[in-house]
């Protein structure tokens, strides 16, 4: 039986925070300070609890499924399972976020020195791309490239500028904005989904036990153990990240008011800590942040389209960049603006799934349970989307009144009510 060293559990805990610490991670957290105000904690409360509380129970969930969304969703039939994997995979791959990661890096980083006109991005997306399929192609170093390697720098440079957030902090506290005013929790519950973590831990859990298996380890318990202690370094790491970066956009009015999104605040407020030398910072160690999520998302997207198809894994390599470089030059506002409604119509299924996936041992027939909540998350998410997409005159006045409807947070209810009155059933049923 091969057990990991210590060196090496270390380096699967700072991979895997690594591979969250992304696009979204960075840019959301402080435009969510700058609108919530004086409601900034409140917030960030709800915003801890999708984009790391979450993420870290999804890792737990798929390490006792050999880190597989297909094992883990197979309650719901082979078909919705198909459905759900392949939608979880390409949202967080090559529709939203791997695209993502390029523009973030660039809006953030290059943009001031480069502009803002499309060829610029494209010519900067064509080289960023380029590195992300020299790394994917041997995914077997992973361990190696980035938890040894760029995982430790991406960490250092992350707490370089969340210590200076607290040192060097930019201006006052302003009021609360939008609907931060009166429900900032559920506000920051719904922001938290955009960061992509819950549906990013769905796909990089098969990246961390090929990691945990590449180092010779196959007893199931030792990989359940180790990708375990991966998921709670990586969420403590990101709970101290999110902290400095609510703390830096508190005040940010003051060097970037009434900003358009968190890259603005972000650029803005290096500028203001550390001058010129602080833009080389920032744009090294976004290129750095994005680059490496990029790579793990391409990793594990090709290797699951692999398995599916029997095709060769470094093909989905080549097809998987190709379709994120397309994407990633339709620019960042447009990019969010999309992703916003698909999100919302999967995360509820999705969140179902992973938490149904601790009961199973309390249900007789589980497929009889969590089929049907399943079901109607999809259903009233599907509703939640419809509304954030700008078509709310087309639902019926029922459907835009329904409880923590104003959140974004109607399936939860109804999924609540459906899941007590199947278990009951089922208990009863025997």
């Amino acid at each position: 039986m091969t057990n990991l060293r210590t060196r090496d559990i270390i380096a699967l805990g700072f991979m895997t925070f690594a591979l969250f610490i992304g696009a979204g991670n960075i840019i959301f957290p402080p435009i969510v300070a700058q609108q919530a105000g004086e409601h900034v904690w409140i917030a960030a409360l709800g915003f801890l609890v999708t984009a790391v509380g979450l993420p870290v129970i999804t890792i737990v969930a798929l390490s006792r499924f050999e880190g597989s969304i297909q094992l883990l969703s197979s309650p719901l039939g082979k078909v919705a399972s198909l459905i759900l994997t392949i939608a979880c995979y390409l949202t967080v791959g090559p529709l939203f976020a791997t695209p993502r990661t390029a523009t973030v890096s660039y809006e953030i980083g290059f943009s001031s020195y480069f502009g803002t006109g499309s060829s610029s991005l494209f010519i900067y997306s064509l080289i960023y791309f380029s590195i992300v399929t020299l790394v994917s192609l041997y995914p077997n170093k992973l361990l190696d490239t980035v938890g040894h390697f760029l995982a430790p720098v991406k960490i250092i440079s992350l707490a370089i500028l969340g210590i200076a957030a607290f040192v060097i902090p930019t201006g006052i506290i302003h009021p609360a904005i939008n609907n931060y005013v009166s429900s900032p929790a559920s506000e920051g519950l719904v922001n938290g989904y955009l960061t992509m973590d819950t549906l990013g831990a769905l796909v990089f859990g098969i990246v961390i036990i090929k990691a945990i298996h590449s180092r010779g380890v196959t007893d199931t318990k030792l990989v359940t153990k180790y990708a375990v202690i991966a998921s709670l370094i990586s969420g403590v790491g990101l709970t101290l990240v999110y902290l400095s970066l609510f703390k830096l956009g508190l005040g940010s009015h003051e060097v970037a008011p009434n900003a358009t999104n968190g890259a603005v605040i972000l650029h803005a407020y290096v500028q203001h800590a550390f001058g010129d030398t602080g833009s080389l910072f920032l744009t090294g160690m976004i290129f750095l942040a994005c680059m490496v999520t990029a790579i793990g998302l391409t990793c594990a997207c090709a290797e699951y389209f692999s398995q599916l198809t029997k095709l060769p894994y470094k093909l989905f390599v080549f097809v998987l960049v190709g379709f994120s470089l397309v994407i990633s030059n339709l620019g960042l506002t447009k990019l969010i603006a999309v992703s916003v409604p698909v999100l919302s119509a999967i995360y509820p299924p999705a969140i179902v799934v992973i938490i149904m996936s601790f009961l199973l041992k309390f249900m007789h027939k589980p497929s009889a349970v969590i089929a049907p909540v399943t079901a109607v998350s999809l259903v009233f998410g599907i509703i939640d989307a419809l509304k954030v997409a700008g078509f709310e005159q087309l639902l019926p006045q029922w459907m835009t009144n329904l409880p923590l409807s104003e959140q974004s947070l109607a399936w939860f209810i109804p999924s609540l009510i459906v899941f007590i009155i199947c278990f009951i059933i089922d208990k009863a049923k025997k």
